[in-house]
């Protein structure tokens, strides 16, 4: 398979299917060793490792494994990163704000591809979409994305959203029973486009309300920012800027769309305060940054996103530059 040579993956990519070849019985040092990946930089979360090289253990694996092996690291993936899950819950009221912000998730993941919503009739399409074009019939990775995706839009309502419909890019493979049990029986093979489908009723669907732990961190994290703000034209900005963070991109032109205000109505507003929109935001983004990565719970990746940022390094650069020093070595202080 071609694949840039630049393109890169988190450890935490190649963690999960690392887990479940160990899992499946498959000599893990060895297959580490033949792929060129040093297993002791596997435990740093953020270390960066060739895309080849997790294709290259992918298909190690399976050969002395199972070909399922992608369902079995997409579950894995679905709990790693269940805390970043939570977190994003507490900032979003019903499956469609939820959905706004999902895309951005796997470019944390590295340069492997994206996960793209549409609508498709009376139906949501959630299609993935490999960053390679001769990777688009290779079934581990489209297994190990689908089945985190499904796990995730069926674990975040009170009401169960399950797979109506499932399409795989790749041929249909002599055993279909795991796949059966992860997106029922409705399954179609040799499609353009691996994608689920889903009923797109399910768009206004109320997320699960946190009451444990959780909670109250998510709750710490966000609403005591705004406790000190008595005006309301700040207190709204922040709040909006930080539902709007994790989807990436931020500008003041979402903002005011949000607001259902133009953009210059907002710039002279807080203008009128002594403040500019970049302003407000770096700042508030700073106060999450130190109240997220008091939570060990969260990887500095996840931290990344929540705060909107491309990727690690960007956010890594800038809380630096405010702070005087790294991500990591500000929590290990």
């Amino acid at each position: 398979m071609s694949l840039n040579p630049n393109w890169t993956v988190y450890s935490t990519s190649i963690n999960g299917v690392v887990q479940a070849a160990r899992a499946l019985g498959a000599p893990v040092a060895e297959l580490l060793a033949q792929v060129g990946v040093n297993s002791a930089l596997l435990t740093e979360a953020e270390t960066r490792h060739p895309v080849s090289a997790l294709y290259d253990f992918y298909q190690l694996a399976a050969a002395c494994t199972s070909d399922d092996i992608g369902i079995f690291a997409g579950r894995i993936g679905y709990i790693s990163r269940i805390n970043l899950q939570l977190y994003t819950c507490g900032v979003c009221d019903t499956f469609r704000d939820y959905l706004n912000l999902m895309p951005s998730v796997l470019q944390f993941a590295g340069d492997i591809g994206e996960v793209l919503i549409r609508r498709e009739g009376e139906l949501i399409r959630l299609d993935w979409v490999p960053l390679s074009p001769h990777s688009a019939r290779w079934r581990f990775q489209s297994d190990e994305l689908l089945t985190t995706s499904a796990m995730i839009v069926d674990s975040l309502c009170v009401r169960p959203i399950p797979v109506l419909r499932a399409h795989f890019s790749y041929p249909q493979p002599a055993d279909t029973k795991l796949l059966e049990q992860v997106f029922g029986v409705d399954l179609h093979f040799d499609q353009p486009v691996s994608c689920l489908y889903f009923d797109r009723k399910s768009l206004n669907y109320p997320l699960i309300q946190l009451d444990t732990d959780w909670s109250q961190a998510i709750s710490r994290s966000t609403q005591y920012l705004f406790k000190g703000e008595a005006d309301p034209v700040l207190r709204e900005l922040r709040s909006s800027l930080v539902r709007l963070l994790p989807a990436g991109g931020l500008t003041i032109d979402k903002v005011a769309e949000v607001q259902n205000i133009s953009r210059r109505s907002l710039q002279r507003r807080l203008a009128e305060r002594g403040t500019q929109f970049g302003r407000v935001l770096q700042d508030l983004r700073h106060e999450l940054a130190l109240q997220y990565l008091s939570d060990e719970r969260l990887s500095i990746t996840d931290i990344a996103f929540l705060l909107g940022y491309a990727d690690h390094g960007s956010f890594s650069k800038v809380f630096k530059a405010k702070s005087g020093n790294s991500p990591r070595d500000f929590r290990k202080r």
